[in-house]
């Protein structure tokens, strides 16, 4: 059995220079997750908790982020400047050299400072005969720029041909959105206070911040700061969720003391919003994964709705094995999806994301689909929503739905989500500054 992971920093690393761990643990994050296949998420929870420093915490996520975000430019600028390519098994040398040309590229960072961590990050990787070459390659870098490349380039073939077909008109402006840093985006615990209170509450601390026009409990910074920084976070009186996911409670419209079910709830961010907004509401947070139920418990009782709701592992696609008969007034399905409207925040979607993986994930939608509207008292509402951008797994998924079921019908959402999509809406990433989401309101009729 393999051993778990450690949090704690070598003793190689703990003696180097400043700067020079965060590259290492940078390059090792990205060979994982270049070469190995392993999501950027979990490969980021256990590195990160090695810094002490919150400076080099952000320092990290940042040249990861970039890289991935960059990284077609950066392969281009490495098969153009070497004579030979590098040895298949030099994935964490190949990552130290794209995270040197992120720091030239993307990151402000002096260019002496970032050339010199980067060089000594090599030797520390062992690769002290090549810390040579990692100079000259940086160097040329700095002189000569990263080539230029379309961001659809950054696209696998599949996803960008897919889009275009989507998306015919707004395909340049997504690809482009998709490679941009995401903003921050906060939400206010009604129970802790007003918007306009936490609004002042920023201010004070030397936060700017702005209230959104269209997420009723929704702030955004211009400029990020970290979560540890933002007065009432600790409380539960601020969380960090995009405008697009905060949006779900609008949509959803839940009546007062309501039974509710959140089919797929981890992290359970949605469900928290809810109880923020009712604390009345009889909600059940449902996630197949026992593993991430932790994660909603640790939402629920930071937030400080823990004792409103249930929190159960299941499967929601066989009520039978866990569902007492008792209808639910409301429902939300937040789906497994593509990810594609999230991709500047889940860079390795560009990575992972296979064409094959589509039809499975449409197959289990449906069945989703299907199972929570059978538990939907009559005159209730389940909101279908997803984080993709793909037609087939939001707009074409709501119409094969309503054509097989009887007694189905849907309730119209206004432009504040996004573009009209027949049954649905769809915003694209970066419109009014938030994630791509698709939200469909679907009614059972009495």
């Amino acid at each position: 059995m393999a051993q778990p992971r450690q949090n704690k920093p070598s003793p190689a690393l703990s003696g180097l220079a400043p700067g020079v761990p965060t590259r290492v643990l940078a390059a090792r994050v990205l060979a994982q997750v270049i070469g190995r296949g392993r999501s950027l998420k979990a490969e980021l929870a256990t590195a990160l908790p090695t810094l002490d420093d919150s400076r080099d915490r952000a320092l990290l996520e940042a040249l990861c982020f970039a890289v991935l975000r960059r990284r077609t430019a950066y392969d281009a600028a490495l098969a153009k400047w070497m004579q030979r390519p590098l040895n298949v098994r030099e994935d964490e040398l190949r990552a130290l050299l794209l995270v040197g040309f992120a720091q030239l590229d993307a990151l402000d960072l002096p260019a002496h400072a970032a050339l010199s961590a980067t060089v000594d990050a090599a030797r520390a990787l062992g690769k002290e005969r090549q810390a040579g070459m990692v100079n000259a390659l940086l160097r040329r870098a700095q002189r000569d720029g990263i080539p230029a490349l379309p961001a659809r380039e950054a696209f696998p073939q599949w996803m960008a041909e897919q889009i275009e077909q989507d998306w015919p008109d707004q395909a340049e402006d997504v690809f482009a959105a998709s490679l941009q840093p995401a903003p921050l985006w906060l939400r206010v615990n009604r129970q802790h206070g007003s918007r306009a209170a936490m609004l002042e509450r920023l201010e004070a601390a030397g936060i700017a911040a702005e209230a959104s026009e269209v997420g009723a409990d929704a702030i955004r910074l211009p400029v990020p700061v970290a979560v540890s920084g933002l007065p009432g976070f600790a409380d539960g009186a601020l969380s960090v969720q995009d405008l697009s996911a905060q949006q779900v409670a609008d949509a959803l419209a839940v009546p007062t003391g309501a039974r509710v079910l959140d089919a797929c709830a981890a992290p359970g961010g949605k469900s928290a919003h809810l109880l923020e907004r009712d604390p009345s509401l009889r909600l059940l947070a449902l996630d197949i994964d026992a593993r991430r139920l932790k994660r909603i418990s640790e939402t629920f009782a930071r937030t400080g709705v823990g004792e409103h709701a249930q929190v159960r592992a299941a499967d929601a696609t066989d009520p039978a094995s866990w569902w007492d008969g008792q209808p639910f007034d409301v429902i939300l399905l937040d789906a497994p999806c593509s990810a594609t409207g999230i991709i500047r925040r889940q860079p390795d979607v560009l990575l992972h994301r296979r064409a094959t993986d589509i039809p499975a994930l449409v197959a289990l939608q449906a069945r989703l689909l299907d199972a929570c509207f059978g538990m939907l008292a009559p005159g209730g509402t389940l909101l279908y929503a997803t984080c993709s951008i793909l037609r087939e797994e939001n707009q074409f998924q709501i119409e094969a739905f309503l054509q097989r079921t009887r007694g189905a019908g849907f309730l119209p959402l206004g432009d504040a989500y996004g573009h009209d999509s027949w049954a649905g809406r769809q915003r694209l990433p970066g419109e009014q500054g938030a994630d791509g989401f698709f939200y469909a309101r679907l009614l059972k009729k009495g």
